[in-house]
């Protein structure tokens, strides 16, 4: 299954990407508290932080409900 964080592409997603904050090696998943490589702002402004491993499980949802995406999942073996 595609995941819709790699699937997303246009200007005004990237526009929306690179106002959602870097992630740092403290961030821990929301999920499961592994090292989080997506951030998620929902249409509220709350933000959800995930693995790759369940941003790639909750993004199609989420992106359905109007959120912001950051995909930070490249840099996971830099």
């Amino acid at each position: 299954m595609t995941s819709a964080i790699t699937t997303l592409t246009g200007p005004a997603v990237a526009e929306a990407v690179t106002e959602l904050a870097p992630l740092t090696v403290a961030d821990r998943c929301d999920q499961c508290n592994a090292q989080a490589f997506v951030r998620v702002r929902m249409p509220s402004g709350s933000e959800l932080l995930f693995c790759g491993h369940h941003g790639r499980e909750h993004a199609p949802v989420l992106a359905a409900q109007g959120a912001d995406l950051r995909d930070d999942t490249s840099t996971i073996d830099a």
